[in-house]
């Protein structure tokens, strides 16, 4: 237990080192998972005087389910659009970095706290995405970070519009 304590507060750190550690522990997955969890029951507990019980489930659902679909295009994306020499990455790394780039969104859970979410909701989505990139670029050996942020950027694009079209399928229509 200590030792993924200590891995969730290296990757808010944005340790590197934490970053290339998890990309090569397959037994990491789990892990990973987790803090996708904690990250995002941490937002819903933020959230639950303006979004109530109910966004904790859907946002935990959500999370979850955006966390695969962001590996498996930034896998795409990264390794077949937008690949340097080096490149050798596999879904499993990507799920594995991004999943502990999601770290930094524990500090949602004082968006509970009045006057405080959308500075807190603001803070932690500055310092996920810089998570997020670093985590991309480790897993996709990459030397230019700004190449993962390109990745970051088009993946996020296409994610936003992927919900966009569930949520217009799913959402209850207005009576």
């Amino acid at each position: 237990m200590d030792s993924y304590i200590n891995r969730i507060i290296r990757a808010a750190k944005l340790d590197v080192n934490l970053y290339e550690e998890v990309e090569a522990d397959k037994g990491a997955m789990t892990q990973a998972m987790g803090v996708v969890v904690l990250s995002s029951v941490a937002a819903g507990i933020g959230s639950i005087s303006s979004v109530g019980f109910k966004g904790l489930i859907v946002g935990t659902i959500s999370a979850l389910i955006g966390w695969f679909i962001w590996a498996y295009l930034t896998y795409f994306i990264g390794t077949k659009l937008l690949p340097e020499p080096q490149t050798k990455s596999d879904v499993g790394e990507l799920l594995r970095t991004i999943g502990f780039s999601s770290s930094p969104g524990l500090i949602r859970i004082f968006g509970i706290i009045p006057g405080l979410a959308t500075l807190v909701i603001f803070v932690a989505s500055i310092w996920m995405l810089v998570a997020f990139v670093i985590a991309v670029r480790q897993a996709l050996d990459y030397q230019s970070t700004l190449r993962a942020v390109g990745v970051c950027i088009i993946g996020w694009i296409i994610q936003v519009i992927i919900f966009g079209i569930l949520y217009a399928i799913l959402a209850p229509k207005p009576v």
